[in-house]
């Protein structure tokens, strides 16, 4: 079982730097032949497919802890009352950065727990953030000339969730593990509606094959986020927030430039980017052996599926270049420990 330790916001040393720093590079001396670069690349989706097809919707937790993340994701009305029904749940306090303390909730840090014990994903270092768009920094509810737009549009076009009020985008879905638990909240929030996209198929036909699957407040496809001539079901500047979680790190360094460019035109002006993912040191990164990295930073896991880790920088860069505005970036590094095998592993997270 892995537990967190009471410490938040742990400092590394500069050795301790030093030696994540000279693992890195160590195991990224011998690099992936160009021609199985290519072919990586080439049938990402297919790697993913079977990813899905072996383990189904058995292989991550839900992601329960979303709302205490991430609690942008919901209208400010119903954030007030889950705000409420937390506090009398669980004996929790925020702080600034609107990190757990001292309490860990069910499956919030077991994120890819069964990589960790099969070495593909293991321990995650992770960077996370949110950001508004740039066109507009104030909440979208109050900004009463994009109602008229919105309402205008949904005159002219009929699109899945075209009546709703407030529109959320996962993109990378997976087998539903952010969905659900977020179509378990919405689907008491009037208005609210859950796009939720892979480019995997048998992993939108997990989401859409669950019990709990309702088109009435969510609609599930297939896309690719790198292919920039694919059309979204909805017109853009639509979408009230938008969920990239441990998504972006499975993309070609190359791509992911566009991928949150294009993304960003689908938010509201006001609208939020949610963003989490590995980054830089991570246990999981030194963990790889020779002969596993595509490029700097780049790696190749066993099943085939691909992951990047980021720095704070590198974050901040992308979002902004495609015109957001930065709300929050921080690093919180936190020590995990495996008490059943004695192993301690250091973790990241960069909220931005």
């Amino acid at each position: 079982m892995l537990m967190r330790t009471k410490k938040d916001h742990m400092q590394w040393s500069q050795e301790e730097e030093e030696r994540a720093r000279e693992k890195a590079t160590e195991n990224s001396l011998v690099r992936v032949q160009p021609e199985d670069q290519d072919k990586y690349e080439r049938e990402a989706s297919k790697y993913w497919n079977e990813f899905y097809k072996t383990h189904k919707n058995n292989f991550f937790k839900d992601r329960n802890w979303l709302f205490l993340e991430f609690p942008e994701i919901l209208p400010k009305g119903r954030k007030d009352q889950m705000n409420k029904e937390e506090k009398s749940s669980y004996p929790v306090k925020l702080n600034a950065t609107n990190s757990c303390t001292n309490v860990g909730f069910p499956g919030m840090f077991e994120e890819g727990k069964d990589y960790c014990q099969n070495n593909l994903v293991d321990d995650l270092t992770s960077v996370q953030g949110h950001s508004y768009n740039k066109n507009q920094a104030e909440p979208v509810a109050e900004n009463k000339h994009v109602k008229n737009c919105e309402q205008e549009t949904v005159k002219q076009e009929s699109f899945p969730g075209s009546s709703a009020t407030y529109r959320i985008l996962e993109v990378g879905c997976g087998a539903g593990n952010s969905a659900f638990p977020i179509l378990k909240v919405i689907c008491n929030t009037p208005g609210a509606f859950l796009y939720c996209c892979d480019f995997a198929s048998g992993a939108v036909e997990l989401v859409k094959s669950h019990l709990s699957y309702n088109s009435a407040w969510c609609s599930a496809f297939v896309h690719d986020v790198c292919d920039d001539s694919l059309p979204y079901p909805f017109p853009d500047e639509i979408q009230d927030v938008i969920l990239l979680v441990f998504v972006l790190s499975a993309i070609h360094p190359d791509r992911m430039q566009g991928v949150v460019s294009r993304l960003a035109k689908l938010l509201k002006p006001g609208g939020m980017l949610l963003f989490r993912d590995y980054g830089r040191y991570d246990t999981s990164q030194l963990r790889f052996k020779k002969g596993r990295c595509l490029s700097e930073n780049f790696y190749v896991r066993g099943d085939g599926t691909r992951v990047y880790f980021f720095t704070e920088d590198e974050v901040h860069n992308m979002f902004t270049l495609a015109g957001l505005v930065e709300v929050q970036n921080l690093v919180d590094r936190r020590l995990q420990v495996n008490r059943k095998k004695k192993v301690k592993m250091q973790r990241v997270w960069i909220q931005d």
